[in-house]
């Protein structure tokens, strides 16, 4: 059951000289399966729904509305903006910035300084009119996705519009401007697929292995877990043999 988060009033958004519990220390893990946690200093708007377990740490934004799962972890300085959808299990660290049109699945991890963008052709005017254009969603804003258990590395970027697929692994720095498929192993700028991933995080394969269709079932090392190779309409997919 996601209960609405409380509208925090004005003098709860500061820390006193003693910090957040009146010994000089911020609040501790939301305990599994009890109410959210917010710290003092953090800014959750009206509308904001918030999973049982889920902590919120120091000087974070979530504008409203918006959904945040349950036993989640909002790293401090993040910024979620209205209209951002994030499941259950969800690791955000530290200064995280998520616009509106997004959309995180379950067990993800984003790692510090991870930025989120929406418009391809962003301006700060409307061409024709005067003053400033809009800040709310329009016809160019475009949705991403980020797939169940993906990991996003430290200051990555991702661009407007994407489909980042189930347990793929991006890394730090990356600019990411195209789909990434499941399993899938991207860094770099821009990011390009080198590889592919486990479930437990660890490579499987390379990217330029040859023949998809007549690769034999791939072994991870660590975790012991086998997958195959097979082309399809999204391009090569890393998927459990059978």
């Amino acid at each position: 059951m996601i209960a609405p988060a409380p509208r925090l009033h004005a003098a709860a958004r500061t820390v006193g000289a003693e910090g957040a519990d009146g010994n000089g220390r911020a609040p501790a893990l939301s305990p599994r399966g009890g109410p959210p946690r917010i710290h003092p200093t953090a800014l959750i708007e009206a509308e904001v729904a918030l999973g049982p377990g889920t902590t919120v740490w120091d000087h974070v934004h979530v504008r409203g509305p918006a959904h945040i799962g349950r036993e989640c972890i909002i790293g401090e300085k993040t910024y979620i903006a209205y209209g951002v959808a994030i499941g259950n299990y969800v690791k955000i660290n530290a200064q995280v910035y998520i616009c509106t049109a997004v959309s995180i699945e379950d067990r993800v991890m984003i790692a510090a300084g991870v930025i989120f963008t929406n418009d391809r052709y962003p301006r700060a005017f409307e061409d024709g009119v005067e003053g400033l254009a809009a800040s709310g969603p329009t016809e160019d804003t475009l949705m991403t996705i980020v797939g169940h258990g993906t990991t996003i590395g430290a200051g990555a970027i991702i661009g407007p519009g994407l489909t980042i697929g189930a347990y793929a692994m991006i890394g730090m720095g990356a600019a990411v401007v195209a789909d990434v498929p499941s399993h899938g192993l991207v860094y770099g700028n821009p990011a390009r697929l080198h590889g592919y991933v486990c479930v437990c995080g660890r490579p499987v394969a390379r990217a330029n292995h040859g023949d998809a269709g007549a690769a034999p079932a791939l072994h991870c090392r660590h975790c012991g877990r086998q997958y195959g190779l097979r082309a399809d309409d999204e391009g090569l997919q890393l998927l459990p043999a059978s």
